[in-house]
């Protein structure tokens, strides 16, 4: 259950800070993606798995902030910009693959950094990660002027700006931060198998968006929907070992529920915008 959920949690968590920011980040799929090859590639150089999570979340984190920068600089739209981080993710994956290790297909470690029996510490360890993220995350969103500001930018950018706080700092900032996360669901996903695996993901960037949604757009909220689409996810497995079912269905089970929990909590928030406006 924890293997499934933190992945989840780390990418849900990165694309939060985008909503709040006023632009949700579709390119959370691609950096899960680059997050679990670089990762391995760290891996492979320095056989230190905080070492390999840590300089792939930094290198993420570059690539979000400079593509921040040219969303900005030339005024593209951010959701095709988003759409095709997705695609450039996979290309570039593949061609540092092919230069740097002669092949485009899986490339497999030793297997002594899977989480598995042995390797409960590491496991332990991108756990209390992921409550940390949490923890920080609510303090900066919720407490600090720097997360009043951004939610201001996310909300009303025009506003912001005639109170004098630029929006375009504060989306730069959010977009960073979800890369790095989204870095980091990555090389979670790649320690839990022991080996990168181009479309490893699975989509597990798209069910993160839908996690934001279903949590209200709160932290804690969105921490509760990353957990409920982990057991979604392990109970497809499990059915797996004990029906006929076909594998492709379950395995589509989780993207499904996905809609359908967007849809449900789409349709709660817009009846409380409504009681709201009834209201005296």
């Amino acid at each position: 259950m924890l293997d499934s959920a933190l992945p989840l949690l780390f990418a849900s968590l990165g694309a939060l800070w985008t909503e709040l920011a006023g632009s949700l980040g579709i390119f959370i799929e691609g950096f899960m993606s680059l997050g679990s090859f670089f990762t391995y590639c760290f891996m492979v150089k320095t056989g230190s798995v905080f070492v390999s999570c840590l300089l792939s979340a930094l290198v993420c984190a570059a690539l979000g902030f400079l593509s921040a920068i040219f969303v900005q600089v030339s005024k593209a739209n951010p959701f095709i910009t988003g759409l095709a981080l997705n695609l450039a993710a996979d290309g570039l994956a593949n061609t540092l693959s092919q230069i740097w290790f002669g092949a485009k297909g899986v490339l497999r470690s030793s297997g002594l950094f899977a989480m598995s029996g042995s390797t409960g510490f590491t496991q332990t360890s991108l756990a209390a990660g992921a409550a940390l993220c949490f923890v920080l995350s609510a303090f900066l969103v919720y407490r600090t002027r720097f997360g009043l500001r951004l939610r201001a930018s996310g909300l009303l950018a025009l506003a912001a700006e005639e109170r004098g706080v630029d929006p375009s700092r504060y989306q730069a900032a959010a977009w960073t931060i979800a890369a790095m996360l989204a870095g980091v669901g990555g090389s979670c996903l790649m320690l839990r198998v022991g080996a990168y695996t181009p479309g490893g993901v699975s989509g597990r960037g798209w069910i993160a968006l839908a996690a934001v949604y279903l949590g209200f757009r709160n932290v804690w909220g969105v921490g509760v929907a990353a957990f409920a689409f982990a057991l979604v996810e392990h109970a497809g497995v499990a059915a797996q070992r004990i029906s006929n079912l076909p594998s492709t269905a379950l395995l589509g089970v989780p993207s499904a529920l996905a809609l359908v929990f967007y849809a449900v909590s789409c349709a709660v928030r817009e009846k409380a915008q409504r009681q709201r406006g009834n209201a005296p």
